[in-house]
């Protein structure tokens, strides 16, 4: 592969798109993964015509994203606030997609890839950014998903629990990434809940209230993000949390424990505390070891950790980091936070800096930046 060909090709290929119509972000997306598949497939096939083939296919991607776009857009419509309580309509046309794609065929990882691409509207660098590999490895698992079900008939339905994990990971996107699709995953889910009598679709839709009811206090006026330990709890959404704890007792009384049920556990015992300082993080350290061992998930030993430094001190928590992988998503900012905890000021600072270099988004990235800045002017 000549890498140097692709990055020279790259900005002809970008002008291009451009003056198709397409506006630079996406056209910049559309080339990235023009790029990812040109990596891919030319070593076996190259193409006589290299640029011409990246231009093809990059347009395409763009013509994919833009009616993913829409669709999802469209759904949103359908959406203008949190979805109450009550009955809803036994059929939805989006909730059956999702099932579609959830195909016995294709295994679940590469049908919540699909899904989330294909109906879910997201980018595939935000879909591999969740399942923490690389962009490229994620392009070839939906690119193998399509081919895998170009030419199946669509008569059986996936799997619920491939459907909840696309949902989740909506979920998830809609709450702290770039697209707003937390209120589509919630009624999606409701409507989920309505239909199949599950403990571990009741735990989601438990989760996902508990953690949206917070949603108000997440920012402050300036958009930036306010921890847990310093939102205003009187903006919480008292109606929802109670709703989200009663689902979650009635689901959590059949005695199906699952990851949803447990994660909904450990929210519901941070809305329970009235003040940070009485949260009952011995209790959710408890819930954590339950949903390390249901996922046996490193994000879920990192979350942990920091649970354990709450409950145990701060050099508890950070003997439960040091057993991580250190590059795993956010443990710099978890490591920073522990060593200020622990009274290791200028450690802390130095790693909410390399934190905030290594930050998702522009959110997290600019509140590690101020926390680096208020400890190094303290």
């Amino acid at each position: 592969m000549d890498e140097v060909l692709l990055r020279s090709l790259t900005p002809g290929v970008l002008g291009i798109l451009v003056r198709r119509g397409a506006d630079f972000a996406a056209a910049e997306d559309a080339v990235q993964e023009a790029l990812i598949e040109a990596v891919r497939v030319w070593p076996e096939d190259p193409p006589r015509d290299a640029k011409g083939w990246l231009v093809t296919v990059a347009w395409r991607r763009f013509l994919d994203a833009t009616r993913a776009d829409a669709a999802r857009r469209r759904r949103e419509d359908l959406v203008e606030e949190e979805p109450g309580p009550g009955s809803v309509p036994a059929v939805d046309d989006t909730l059956q997609l999702y099932f579609l794609c959830a195909h016995p065929s294709l295994t679940p990882a590469s049908a919540v890839a699909l899904t989330l691409r294909a109906v879910g509207g997201l980018t595939t660098r935000q879909i591999a950014a969740a399942y923490l590999v690389p962009e490229a490895t994620m392009a070839q698992r939906i690119s193998r998903a399509k081919r895998t079900v170009s030419g199946v008939r669509f008569e059986r339905p996936g799997e619920v629990a491939t459907v909840l994990r696309v949902l989740y990971l909506v979920f998830n996107e809609g709450y702290s990434g770039d697209v707003d699709l937390a209120a589509e995953a919630i009624r999606l889910t409701r409507r989920l809940a309505a239909a199949i009598d599950h403990p571990e679709v009741a735990g989601l839709l438990a989760l996902m209230l508990l953690h949206h009811a917070r949603r108000a206090a997440r920012t402050a006026p300036d958009g930036s993000l306010v921890p847990l330990v310093s939102q205003d709890r009187k903006r919480w959404d008292t109606a929802v949390i109670a709703e989200g704890v009663d689902i979650l007792q009635v689901a959590l009384a059949r005695d199906r424990l699952g990851e949803f049920q447990a994660q909904a556990a450990i929210a519901a015992l941070h809305a329970d505390a009235p003040t940070a300082g009485e949260t009952d993080w011995v209790q959710i350290v408890e819930w954590y070891d339950e949903l390390a061992r249901l996922t046996d998930s490193p994000v879920v030993r990192l979350n942990r950790a920091v649970a354990v430094g709450e409950a145990d001190g701060p050099r508890a928590g950070l003997a439960a980091l040091a057993a991580l992988d250190a590059a795993l998503p956010r443990y710099t900012a978890v490591a920073a936070y522990l060593h200020e905890r622990d009274g290791d000021l200028a450690t802390a600072a130095r790693l909410y800096s390399e934190a905030a270099h290594q930050a998702a988004n522009l959110a997290e990235r600019d509140h590690l930046t101020r926390q680096a800045a208020r400890l190094n002017s303290g």
